[in-house]
């Protein structure tokens, strides 16, 4: 294959659209193998098809074989041009849908781990009354760290997301939806596991091994992890719980996430009524955006739940 199209593409068909699909796919599940279960087919064919897309386009998109996969810089410009295209079709048929005033199409979603123990379920029941609107809309929901869902929110790949309010990005707005609180913790196993809290001196507390988070907290959180003795990190409250439980360390964890390990008895709050810090969680859109009528429904349907 030639390293570059001798003729410009002519147009782009049905054909080429549902190849570029499975292409965003294929770099989203990093790799062939990966996005089989994610396409529903085999190897085999991701691999004829991504060979029909790269001679369609005359470019070769990506390095496969023994040394893995990965993108070449003719694919990552491919890749990030197919995001485009495909936001600006979904865009489209979204305003069409519009002026028929009925629920169609896709809603993406990007949200930060371990939201859904939270008792409130504002995002569970928005979602389900969201589906009785309109059955046919296809809901796409991607757990990623909350920078990662603020930057799709901006670059239209992510409708709306769901993060830690740490500070507004400009290009978004954000609506309260949650107040969650974070306790000091540790597991069975651990030193300070049976100790009274009113025996439980700081000093004695700070010198624990911690865990600190690798993703932004707000200034006020990060005073608390700064008292401590913090020689581990996680970039995610799942990467903290599996820590904690090892019963060698300890770490903040939101109340309603580690409320069934206290039940079975496997974590205990440390001091809670002074080792805690409160946050934010809110809901992120992209200030400007074009009329989506299911992102409005959704956005109407949280601020009823």
């Amino acid at each position: 294959m030639s390293s570059r199209r001798p003729d410009p593409l002519a147009q782009v068909s049905d054909f080429e659209i549902r190849l570029l699909k499975l292409f965003r796919s294929v770099v989203e599940c990093g790799g062939f193998s990966a996005a089989e279960s994610a396409l529903g087919i085999g190897r085999s064919a991701i691999s004829q098809q991504m060979s029909d897309l790269e001679q369609r386009l005359g470019l070769r998109l990506c390095q496969r074989g023994r040394a893995g996969f990965a993108l070449t810089e003719e694919g990552r410009e491919v890749y990030q041009s197919t995001l485009q295209l495909l936001a600006a079709l979904e865009s489209f048929r979204t305003e069409v849908n519009g002026l028929h005033q009925h629920l169609r199409g896709e809603l993406n979603i990007g949200l930060t781990d371990n939201l859904v123990t939270i008792p409130h379920m504002r995002i569970t029941n928005a979602l389900a009354r969201l589906k009785v609107q309109g059955p046919d809309v296809r809901i796409h929901i991607r757990m990623t760290p909350p920078s990662e869902v603020e930057q799709g929110v901006l670059d239209g790949r992510l409708h709306i997301g769901v993060v830690p309010q740490v500070g507004a990005l400009s290009g978004l707005e954000y609506q309260a939806l949650y107040d969650e609180r974070s306790l000091l913790y540790c597991a069975v196993g651990h030193p300070l596991f049976y100790v009274d809290d009113q025996q439980l001196e700081d000093q004695r507390l700070n010198v624990q091994e911690a865990i600190a988070p690798t993703f932004r907290v707000p200034p006020e959180v990060q005073n608390h992890y700064q008292a401590l003795n913090c020689t581990a990190s996680a970039s995610d409250r799942e990467g903290m719980a599996f820590l904690i439980l090892t019963g060698r360390y300890i770490g903040y964890l939101p109340d309603h996430y580690a409320q069934a390990w206290v039940q079975q008895g496997r974590l205990r709050a440390l001091k809670a009524g002074s080792r805690y810090y409160d946050i934010n969680l809110a809901a992120v859109t992209r200030k400007g955006r074009r009329a989506h009528l299911v992102l409005e429904s959704f956005l109407d349907a949280l601020a009823e739940a």
